[in-house]
């Protein structure tokens, strides 16, 4: 069995999803020969699954969202890195109870960039998600070579809010090695950078965003892509349309106008690099899963990713998961043929939360039960 799961979030990492389930399976299958590969779509969990798949973990010091040094790590292997942008850039790297949505940078991520070039890499994944920020990526170039200057010359401040100010760009300076690197735009997310379906309006409010500051961060996102137009051409309005511009706060933007990023589906990714197809093609049965198996899993999450890869290889998926929302006909669609809930098993979502591991033993021997014979 392989066993290809993402992260039960605020519970288990992918690594102790992966670890609970072998246990239950072989209580109840003594022998049972068991392969983890941890998933993860591009956000929070990326590089620890890769690291889980045989890549090199990498720690440096760069500058967090709100200006302070913060420890980031991102994996290698072989020329080609992971990069996670929450491991600088993240709400995981404010401090409690503080949210900054006007004011938190991308630079961090940036460095985060910048270290994997010196280490050698040719390939860098971004993957982007659980970022704290809206700056449309203007940190992350900034870090990178860039200059995003005000009316009087001065760099602009730093965070989404800053670039209303911004009235000049000059890219040129840009690392020269970003031109001989393959960067590849990991998300979940298809929006685009401005508008009702943009960065600011569907993500800010989670990141602290009054309704004034999303008004306020969608304009100035909008001012930079056109000031960005000036610099570059006709190419920065078509990215700043583009799917996946508006991820992370429009750091999908920025790695799609400044650093010439592909975009692609975090998952879909994630998979090539992780090894799957070697992996699934000695599985006779696939288990996956993650904490919320719901409507949005089915849209390019994870474990959606999983079965789709499963489907096509002529492999059968389970799932694993705290809790389900979608039905069997819904489950069917999207090739996996049953999953299994830790509420089945405890109905209260807090007391899930907090024994999840044992709770996931539980259910993976009854899965053993069910789909071993």
């Amino acid at each position: 069995m392989l066993i290809a799961a993402d992260k039960f979030k605020g519970s288990l990492t992918a690594v102790e999803v992966a670890e609970h389930v072998t246990a239950g399976l072989r209580r109840a299958r003594p022998g049972l020969e068991v392969e983890a590969l941890p998933v993860a779509d591009g956000g929070d969990g990326t590089v620890a699954a890769a690291v889980a798949a045989g890549f090199a973990l990498r720690q440096t010091a760069v500058t967090g969202p709100l200006g302070k040094a913060v420890t980031a790590s991102y994996a290698l292997r072989e020329g080609t890195a992971v990069v996670e942008m929450a491991q600088a850039s993240g709400l995981q790297k404010l401090p409690a109870g503080v949210l900054a949505p006007l004011s938190a940078t991308t630079y961090g991520t940036g460095e985060l960039i910048q270290a994997a070039l010196d280490a050698g890499a040719r390939t860098i994944v971004l993957g982007v998600g659980g970022s704290a920020t809206t700056d449309g990526g203007a940190g992350m170039l900034t870090a990178l070579g860039a200059r995003l200057l005000d009316a009087g010359g001065a760099p602009v401040g730093p965070g989404g809010g800053a670039l209303r100010n911004l009235a000049a760009a000059d890219l040129t300076g840009l690392d020269p090695r970003l031109a001989r690197t393959e960067i590849v735009l990991a998300s979940d997310v298809d929006n685009p950078l401005t508008g009702p379906a943009g960065a600011a309006a569907v993500y800010g409010p989670q990141k602290g965003a009054s309704g004034a500051d999303v008004a306020a961060l969608d304009a100035a996102l909008a001012h930079y892509a056109a000031v960005l137009e000036t610099a570059v051409g006709p190419r920065a309005a078509e990215c700043a349309r583009r799917p996946g511009a508006g991820a992370a706060g429009g750091v999908g933007y920025g790695a799609l106008v400044g650093l010439d990023a592909s975009f692609r589906p975090g998952i879909e990714v994630m998979l090539e690099v992780l090894g799957f197809a070697e992996a699934v093609a000695r599985a006779g049965l696939v288990v996956t899963g993650e904490g919320s198996l719901d409507a949005q899993t089915l849209h390019g999450k994870a474990p959606a990713g999983v079965a789709a890869a499963a489907r096509r290889a002529g492999k059968r998926t389970v799932a694993v998961c705290g809790r389900l929302e979608v039905g069997p006909a819904q489950l069917r669609q999207a090739g996996i043929e049953a999953a299994y809930a830790l509420t089945d098993l405890e109905p209260d979502p807090a007391v899930c939360m907090a024994q999840a591991g044992p709770l996931l033993e539980r259910t993976a021997e009854r899965l053993a039960a069910e789909r071993l014979g």
